[in-house]
């Protein structure tokens, strides 16, 4: 594994339980950008950063993406982590292909993206609900939230899929075998 890693996808794939495992196996410092991003999104609106955002979510993800793969990269630059073993792993929603292969230095950071594109939105939303529990954010929203949310994050995967097979980046379904994509990325 390189000093840093980007654990990438859709919500509710499996980023935060691998970027944690990642973290407590090999020592890395597990930095969720989800509340980095609500941290910008509340004292910086002028950077347009808005994650529920009234706009297309393609192109709303499009332009976040843009913005947090430099403040990946600059954090990479830090050199915060140059002297120790470790690095930072890193879990993000909003990091598309083209931005990490743009921006970030793949010398120093590898990525794996995580989605759930072999699946219909109902089975997604099925998954949801099989798995779901109060610690997730989707445990309270409604049903009519959630079938909605389902259908957007099956067709975020599916670009997200394209975009990896393009930029020849790693892409793992884990609607149904996440287990075993976490033991092939850990090396278990």
């Amino acid at each position: 594994m390189r000093k840093h890693i980007i654990i990438a996808g859709v919500p509710r794939s499996g980023k935060s339980t691998i970027s944690q495992k990642i973290a407590k196996n090999w020592g890395y410092q597990h930095i969720s950008m989800d509340s980095i991003i609500a941290g910008i999104e509340s004292v910086f609106p002028e950077t347009g950063i808005h994650s529920d955002a009234d706009t297309d979510l393609w192109e709303n993800i499009q332009y976040i993406s843009s913005k947090m793969a430099l403040f990946i990269q600059a954090m990479l630059d830090s050199g915060e982590y140059n002297e120790c073993d470790y690095g930072m792993v890193i879990d993000i929603f909003q990091l598309l292909p083209q931005h990490y292969i743009e921006y970030i230095d793949s010398s120093v950071c590898e990525i794996y993206y995580f989605g759930t594109s072999e699946v219909t939105p109902e089975q997604r939303y099925e998954l949801l609900k099989k798995f779901d529990t109060p610690k997730d954010y989707t445990y309270y929203k409604s049903e009519e939230e959630n079938k909605e949310n389902c259908a957007s994050i099956v067709t975020i995967s599916k670009k997200l899929k394209e975009q990896c097979s393009i930029y020849k980046l790693p892409y793992y379904d884990t609607s149904y075998n996440r287990e075993r994509v976490f033991e092939s990325i850990l090396g278990f």
